[in-house]
């Protein structure tokens, strides 16, 4: 080996050990960011929508400054076909104050099964324990008892009349026809096991029906989100992840961070914005799906004081997509036009966090 080789491979591991340094000292220094950020004084308590923030939200649709590209508050107009009962009544629509049922007329498209005489529940279930789905499409039954009462299909329960429905719409799109009429087949299967007798809806009312539906749910099919930048050092993950556990978050499989609502739902999820072999990361992105929770848990007041915590813990700035602040006047519209968003859909009889928002928003 000549002396220039040996100079050359001296320079060159001198240069790689010198990489592996700074990259551990990045990591270092992003560890103790974290550690610093939360193990101060701070107040664990985010859930405080009337603190004073300067966040910046970027919604989908979104908003550029203080100015909206899209409006929140146009009045749904989509109109659902009742299901004849058989009494030939159409099924009342539920109420916000109502008890809230599997099977909905403003949303799913119902077939009432009528028995020749009564059935007991343990016989309709084993009936029906496979029609859970056609396509992507949720299908669920409720019964309807002597009494005119209607519920869930139960053990030891004794029905009168058997109601079928199909889920007219997703935020994968509408029901089409190979779905409606793969649900109608095994309806008719259902129904001679049973000795009932099907009214079947017609097929063009029904798609008619779940096309005004599905416009409904791309018109009011809004998100909000918060972007927190770092200012300096990335945040090291290890650490971070930790961190936000222990202030409320829950991990999901996906890996988005979910802060609980309190009753087994999500008030507003969080994501590292880092793939699986990253260690570090510099941007966090709170989500806030605006039809999925109910108003009166402020989601959007929760958020944006979440954000304004983890960024003046983690020495960070919130902005929007397009890393600019937004200003307090533009904040406070959009939380108005979230106001009237919440209004309109409780207009359309959807409330949001309501099961049929839920369902519908899935």
């Amino acid at each position: 080996m000549t002396d220039l080789q040996f100079s050359l491979l001296t320079i060159g591991g001198t240069l790689v050990v010198g990489v592996l340094i700074f990259n551990k000292w990045q990591e270092y220094k992003a560890k103790k960011t974290v550690e610093k950020a939360f193990s101060n004084g701070h107040d664990d308590v985010l859930m405080n929508p009337d603190a004073p923030t300067a966040a910046s939200l970027r919604q989908e649709p979104r908003f550029d400054g203080a100015e909206a590209d899209g409006d929140l508050t146009s009045p749904p107009s989509f109109t659902a076909d009742p299901a004849a009962s058989d009494e030939g009544i159409p099924i009342a629509a539920v109420s916000a104050s109502q008890k809230e049922l599997p099977v909905d007329e403003l949303i799913d498209c119902v077939v009432p099964l009528e028995f020749d005489a009564p059935v007991r529940g343990e016989k309709i279930l084993t009936e029906i324990a496979d029609l859970k789905y056609v396509g992507k499409k949720p299908v669920h039954f409720i019964g309807q008892s002597h009494s005119g009462e209607r519920d869930v299909i139960a053990l030891g329960g004794v029905y009168t009349t058997l109601f079928s429905g199909v889920q007219m719409v997703s935020r994968g799109g509408p029901l089409n026809e190979l779905e409606y009429s793969e649900f109608i087949m095994k309806l008719r299967a259902i129904a001679d096991n049973l000795n009932a007798h099907p009214d079947i809806p017609d097929m063009k009312l029904v798609m008619s029906n779940a096309r005004e539906l599905h416009q409904f749910v791309a018109e009011h099919d809004a998100q909000l989100s918060v972007n927190i930048a770092a200012n300096g050092a990335p945040w090291a993950l290890s650490t971070l992840l930790a961190a936000l556990e222990k202030m409320g978050f829950d991990q999901r499989p996906d890996g988005r961070l979910m802060m609980p609502d309190g009753e087994g739902g999500s008030l507003f999820t969080l994501s590292t914005n880092a793939s699986v072999s990253e260690t570090v990361t510099s941007r966090l992105t709170l989500l806030l799906d605006v039809p999925c929770v109910a108003p009166s848990r402020d989601g959007f007041g929760a958020m944006a004081a979440c954000a304004r915590s983890l960024s003046t813990r983690l020495g960070g700035t919130v902005v929007d997509d397009g890393n600019q602040p937004i200003s307090k006047a533009a904040l406070d519209e959009i939380a108005g036009q979230v106001t009237e968003f919440y209004a309109a859909m409780a207009e359309a009889q959807v409330p949001a966090g309501s099961l049929r928002a839920q369902r519908l928003f899935s």
